[in-house]
């Protein structure tokens, strides 16, 4: 198997940003991790929306797999103390407890494919997580395995204009 595993969130980004960061990646399928995907907050990403989008669209095909998705007691806990380091050890309980290197179909992530959760940044997102997990797993059995996470580019700081001394600023 050769694999490159994407991983996206779709907050704070527009949708403009969010298919374009899929298109620009040539994503061949989008595999939806989240617990719950049909939140009003979810916006573009609400299912059955965001399957219609990526495959009108971009010619994307759609999967869930909520088999990957923390348990609502984790997302819970983290919320209340945010300590990152518990939330990942039990997250990665969890997913030796569901098995999921032994249940995770190598075929399904073929090719190019993206892991969506909310989470703008990877850093603290499950995403991360299951994308190394599987990549380190199938990488160790001799597959060629890839992991990037796709990001809007982080603005230039903007620099201040200086004026000359007996300028108004009508003039710049």
């Amino acid at each position: 198997m050769t694999s490159t595993i994407f991983t996206i969130g779709f907050t704070k980004k527009t949708a403009e940003q969010f298919f374009g960061l899929l298109r620009e990646a040539r994503v061949q399928r989008l595999i939806d991790i989240r617990e719950k995907r049909d939140g009003q907050l979810a916006g573009f990403a609400k299912y059955p929306d965001l399957a219609f989008f990526l495959d009108r669209l971009l010619g994307i095909a759609y999967d869930y797999q909520p088999l990957f998705a923390p348990s609502p007691e984790i997302r819970t806990a983290y919320r209340k103390t945010r300590n990152w380091e518990q939330y990942e050890k039990s997250f990665l309980e969890l997913m030796e407890q569901r098995k999921v290197l032994e249940r995770a179909d190598p075929n399904a992530f073929e090719g190019r494919v993206v892991l969506l959760c909310s989470e703008n940044e990877p850093d603290q997102c499950h995403r991360r997580l299951v994308a190394e997990m599987l990549g380190t797993h199938w990488t160790d059995q001799g597959h060629r395995v890839e992991v990037t996470h796709l990001a809007t580019p982080k603005p230039l700081p903007r620099r201040k204009r200086k004026h000359k001394a007996g300028v108004g600023t009508d003039s710049l």
